[in-house]
């Protein structure tokens, strides 16, 4: 669960190149949007979010061992207030190596919507 930890608080910090010292070559990610393989995809994938959008995270819940662990956090972002979020990390030789990202999508989906209607 460290290494999950580890990871949580240094792309929440805004530090990816920290963030990716805990991430395989080979590491497959689940995600609403699909699956995205390999740490180039996955740093493509998390970075906008984190560089841009993210204001702050909330670590609600983190429970584990050092082969798995589930993260459950509320994230505030320019789009969203509150974006709730959970991860559920597999770590193999101090590496995560698989990551399922689930989140609610409702609140980014009102704020397209916002912005779709304020549009002239």
């Amino acid at each position: 669960m460290q290494v999950a930890l580890a990871h949580h608080r240094a792309w929440t910090g805004k530090d990816l190149d920290g963030a990716m010292r805990y991430i395989a070559d080979d590491v497959v990610l689940d995600a609403p949007a699909g699956r995205i393989a390999g740490i180039q995809a996955y740093r493509e994938f998390l970075a906008p979010f984190a560089e841009r959008f993210l204001i702050r995270a909330e670590l609600i819940a983190a429970f584990g061992d050092e082969d798995t662990a589930l993260l459950m956090y509320d994230a505030e972002t320019i789009p969203a207030k509150s974006a709730p979020a959970a991860e559920c990390v597999t770590v193999r030789d101090g590496k995560i190596v698989y990551n399922r990202f689930v989140f609610d999508r409702t609140p980014f989906d009102e704020f397209r919507r916002r912005q779709a209607q304020a549009r002239p």
